[in-house]
C-alpha cells in the first residue's frame, strides 16, 4: 500500500513535469508570429505570477501561520531574489548588456521552488486518498499549463534560444517530482511547506513587478500596450478562477 502510494505520487508529479514541454509548439510556428506572441505571453506570465503569489501561495501560508510571520518571509523572499538578480547581473552582464536577461534565471528559480511546493501538495493529497490525489493533480496541471506557456515565452523574450528555454523550463518543472518524494518521506515534519509558500510568493512578486512589468512599459504603440494589459488581466483572472473552482 505504501509503495503503491509512492508510485502514484511519482507518476502524478512526472506528468505534471511534462507540462513544461507545451512550449514545443513554438517550433511549429513562424519566427515572426512567435515574436508577436512573446509580449502577450510575458504579459500573461506577469499577471499569473502576481496572482499566484498573492492569491495562492501567500493566501495559503496565512492559513498555516501568523500573518506577520508570513509577510516577513514574503519580504525575505522578495529581498533574496533582488540579491540574486544583482549577483547574476554582475556575473553575466558587462557594460549593461546581457545576451540573456537575468530575469530568465529568476523565473527558473522561482518556478522551481513553486513546483517543489506543488510536489509536496500532490504527495500530501495522495497520502489522504488516491481519488483526492488525482483531483489535486488535475487542478495543479490546469493551473500550470498557461503559466508554463507564459514562462517559456518570457524565457525566449529574455534572450534564451527556444531549445534551451524548453530544456531549462522542463528541468525547473521536474522539481515537482523531488517535492513529491520529499513530501512522501517528510510528511510528518510540521511547518516545512508553510515556510516555503511565502518565500516563493516573494520571488513571484519580485519577478513580476521588477522584471516583467517594466518590459511591458517599453511598448510604445497604444494598441499593442492595451492588448498586453488585457492579457496581464487575463493572467490574473485565470489564477483567481482556478482558485475559486478549487474551493480554496
Amino acid at each position: 500500500m505504501v509503495m503503491s502510494t509512492l508510485l502514484l505520487i511519482l507518476l502524478a508529479t512526472f506528468i505534471n513535469g511534462l507540462i513544461a514541454l507545451v512550449g514545443a509548439f513554438s517550433f511549429f510556428i513562424k519566427e515572426k508570429l512567435l515574436q508577436k506572441l512573446l509580449m502577450i505571453l510575458v504579459a500573461f506570465s506577469a499577471g499569473a505570477l502576481l496572482a499566484g503569489g498573492l492569491f495562492h501561495l501567500l493566501a495559503e501560508s496565512i492559513v498555516m501561520m501568523d500573518v506577520n510571520t508570513a509577510f516577513i518571509i514574503l519580504l525575505s523572499g522578495f529581498s533574496l531574489f533582488f540579491i540574486i538578480e544583482r549577483f547574476l547581473h554582475w556575473h553575466h552582464c558587462h557594460d549593461g548588456k546581457c545576451d540573456v536577461h537575468t530575469f530568465t534565471y529568476l523565473i527558473l528559480i522561482g518556478d522551481g521552488v513553486h513546483n517543489f511546493i506543488d510536489g509536496l501538495v500532490i504527495a500530501a493529497s495522495f497520502l489522504v486518498s488516491a481519488p483526492f490525489g488525482v483531483i489535486t493533480t488535475f487542478l495543479i496541471i490546469g493551473h500550470e499549463i498557461p503559466q508554463e506557456l507564459g514562462d517559456f515565452g518570457a524565457l525566449v523574450y529574455g534572450g534564451m534560444k527556444k531549445k534551451k528555454a524548453l530544456l531549462f523550463n522542463f528541468a525547473s518543472q521536474l522539481t515537482c517530482v523531488i517535492g513529491g518524494v520529499a513530501g512522501f518521506f517528510i510528511s510528518g515534519i510540521q511547518g516545512f511547506t508553510s515556510m516555503l509558500l511565502p518565500l516563493a510568493a516573494g520571488g513571484f512578486l519580485y519577478i513580476a513587478a521588477s522584471d516583467l512589468i517594466p518590459e511591458l512599459h517599453k511598448e510604445t504603440d497604444l494598441r499593442k500596450a492595451m492588448l498586453s494589459f488585457a492579457f496581464f488581466l487575463i493572467g490574473i483572472a485565470f489564477i483567481v478562477s482556478i482558485k475559486m473552482l478549487a474551493g480554496e
